[in-house]
């Protein structure tokens, strides 16, 4: 099975891919999140206490599955990059926001998702999430905080 191919626009860089990984998980479209991954077979996807994933075929019946329930209101936050000519690698803190009975709620999620550059553009060859908690959300650094 061919993957669907991924507008011009979304492969200018790894941030314009994460984008489109993002917008791909919340409206629940399996094609638009898998034309985000790498077109190599060793690509790797964990979520949140799971299983390694390795491969297209078994990423695509993971988000498959998931979707079946609905999309993945998840929202990339304080994401932090380490970038060459060849490969992004994002640390990103995860919003998911959960419908239940007594309204939306948010569970937090730390995530790492790895671009390499590849001849179709951009691509995600890695996506690994933690579960975090609100307390993850404010970020522990050594690097001074400036005030202006």
């Amino acid at each position: 099975m061919r993957k669907p191919k991924v507008s011009p626009a979304d492969s200018g860089n790894a941030d314009e891919i994460e984008t489109a990984f993002y917008e791909a998980l919340q409206a629940g479209d399996i094609d638009r999140l898998m034309a985000c991954w790498a077109d190599e077979d060793d690509i790797v996807c964990v979520h949140p206490d799971g299983a390694r994933l390795v491969g297209a075929g078994a990423i695509r019946a993971a988000f498959d599955a998931m979707f079946a329930n609905g999309s993945i209101r998840a929202h990339a936050e304080k994401v932090r990059k380490i970038e060459t000519l060849g490969a992004s690698v994002h640390s990103v803190l995860e919003r998911i926001e959960v419908m239940t009975e007594e309204g939306p709620r948010h569970a937090y999620v730390i995530a790492t998702n790895v671009y390499h550059k590849t001849a179709q553009g951009w691509r995600l060859v890695a996506h690994h999430a933690s579960p975090g908690t609100p307390r993850e959300m404010q970020e522990i650094s050594d690097s001074p905080q400036v005030l202006h």
